[in-house]
């Protein structure tokens, strides 16, 4: 398969008002490679998502209104991906990512599992209470491991990866 590549702050561009005017969100774009080929992974959201009741969220017909719209509207723009590409339209999910530095700051209060580039007090991945952001500090209460109940600072550029955990 020949490398494909994505320009994806330039989609992020046409995605973003394209799910504001369908009354969602655009939480992130994915772009990566599959054993079935190359795929685009658009994640959405309801606006203040955060503050919904349970059960209220993004349906298979946003998902396929954003879908069609979009896939029509890169057919328009085809030098930003390289290559046959698979689209798909789905919700963030339960336990969404967090990307930008918005999520930290909106989703205060909730539990997280965070991995990090690099150690950060001897650790790659935490799981606690988020608690904000803090000049430019993503800011936990661990929830285990021998500093349980203390509060960390991360730098949000060390963060990898960054998910909301959803209890049964």
């Amino acid at each position: 398969m020949p490398n494909v590549l994505a320009d994806l702050p330039a989609l992020e561009a046409i995605a973003a008002p394209l799910c504001v005017a369908q009354g969602l969100e655009l939480v992130c774009l994915q772009y990566g490679h599959e054993p079935e080929g190359a795929v685009l992974r658009v994640l959405i959201e309801l606006p203040n998502a955060e503050t919904l009741a349970k059960g209220v969220g993004v349906t298979l017909e946003d998902c396929t209104r954003v879908s069609r719209e979009l896939s029509a509207k890169l057919d328009d723009y085809e030098d930003l991906i390289e290559g046959k590409y698979r689209l798909e339209v789905s919700s963030a999910g339960v336990e969404r990512p967090l990307v930008k530095a918005l999520d930290f700051e909106r989703y205060a209060g909730r539990e997280i599992k965070l991995s990090t580039k690099k150690p950060v007090e001897e650790r790659k991945v935490f799981t606690g209470t988020l608690l904000g952001l803090k000049e430019e500090s993503v800011l936990l209460r661990l929830d285990s491991g021998p500093k349980h109940g203390e509060e960390l600072a991360i730098p949000l550029p060390v963060i990898a990866k960054a998910n909301l955990v959803f209890r049964f």
